[in-house]
């Protein structure tokens, strides 16, 4: 029996897909599914459980939620509307279900600003779709190269395919954005990662892993099995909130920009441009304090 049909999927009716975010960078999000069957074990959008009424494990199950189609789709002209906040829109179910392409089809001409976040190359079915849209985003996870460490932690495409699908849009004239998230200290090659889509991507955002949440204890058992000489430095990190180690990838990062001519900024609005169009780099690094040093410089 695969994974996905492990999956216990159920379908839920909902009022409305579209519920106001306190995300920066958008006014409204959208989540066609309650779940995400990725199972990533660093998994942010894991918070969600506790309004699902689940008792299932985080990633064994998916409500496929429905919706009336909205009466008037022009009252959202001109609002920002991130699709795929706390799921990924385009799941393995979604080739079934079409529930991401279902707000896709109602909110054509809405005049709305699309950003869409995946890890899934599934996104180049509705290219047709989303290309309708004015000057539409879509946004990939990529945190690593290496396909052994990627299979440990989450159950989505092979990065490959993530970066083939980013290219593939990149050329059809969309906006593509690598988000390089969560970084793993010692274990995610940001330069690599940079290196290998930096010819197809015009913004690279960057954001450090946060063991704040309740998988902290997994994450730290596996890197004691997996990588156990990088336990030390986990150990400064997430127990004892050295921030040497992303105070010093902030400044390798700025060499790196400077030696490319890229546009390297701390926290800064995540849509600006470069004047010659290559990527700009954001860096979305959690602490406080490595912005506050970043833009003294």
């Amino acid at each position: 029996m695969s994974a996905e049909e492990r999956v216990a999927v159920a379908p839920i009716k909902v009022r409305s897909v579209m519920t106001k975010s306190n995300l920066p960078i958008a006014g409204y999000s959208v989540n066609p599914y309650v779940g995400c069957t990725h199972g990533c074990k660093y998994c942010y959008a894991c918070f969600m459980k506790r309004f699902t009424g689940h008792g299932e494990v985080w990633g064994s199950f998916l409500d496929v939620k429905y919706w009336d189609a909205p009466k008037d789709p022009r009252r959202y002209a001109g609002c920002t509307v991130i699709v795929g906040s706390v799921t990924d829109p385009y799941l393995p179910q979604e080739e079934e279900y079409r529930r991401t392409r279902a707000f896709l089809e109602e909110m054509k001409g809405s005049g709305i600003n699309l950003i869409i976040v995946t890890k899934s190359d599934l996104v180049l079915r509705d290219l047709d779709l989303i290309a309708s849209y004015p000057s539409p985003l879509i946004c990939w996870s990529v945190n690593t190269l290496d396909e052994d460490f990627r299979k440990d932690m989450d159950g989505a495409v092979a990065i490959e395919r993530r970066i083939a699908a980013m290219k593939k849009c990149h050329e059809e004239g969309l906006r593509t954005t690598c988000f390089v998230s969560p970084i793993f200290p010692g274990i995610t090659d940001v330069f690599a990662i940079i290196d290998r889509i930096k010819g197809f991507c015009n913004y690279i955002w960057l954001e450090n892993l946060n063991l704040r949440g309740n998988f902290k204890a997994g994450i730290m058992e596996y890197i004691k099995e997996k990588h156990p000489g990088l336990l030390p430095l986990y150990r400064d990190i997430y127990d004892r909130r050295d921030r040497t180690y992303w105070h010093m990838l902030d400044e390798n990062v700025r060499e790196y920009a400077q030696r490319e001519g890229m546009l390297y900024v701390i926290d800064k609005e995540p849509f600006m441009r470069s004047a010659d169009g290559s990527p700009v780099i954001i860096n979305y690094f959690y602490h406080s304090e490595i912005k506050q040093s970043a833009k003294k410089k």
